[in-house]
């Protein structure tokens, strides 16, 4: 009877095995690298609208709040009734 053979790998095949294929670290490494850049160039620029800021918070932690808690606040020409039409 034949005993079945054995393949001697050597260490680094193995790890070569293990690894993932250049072409995936290549590609992650190019999309860590866009997004740091895009993140670079989006802090560089500032705010996309005016009067944007970022998160301001007062001494409580709250931030600022400007917000109208009665009545339904600045709705403009905005018709409120419910209905069917009319």
């Amino acid at each position: 009877m034949k005993e079945p053979q054995q393949s001697s790998r050597g260490a680094g095949a193995v790890l070569r095995a293990l690894a993932p294929p250049p072409a995936l670290c290549g590609f992650l490494l190019l999309l860590a690298l866009i997004f740091t850049a895009s993140y670079a160039v989006g802090a560089a620029s500032g705010p996309v609208a005016p009067g944007m800021h970022g998160p301001a918070t007062s001494g409580d932690g709250g931030g600022t709040d400007t917000g109208d808690t009665g009545g339904t606040g600045d709705m403009g020409d905005m018709d409120m009734r419910h209905g069917s039409g009319s």
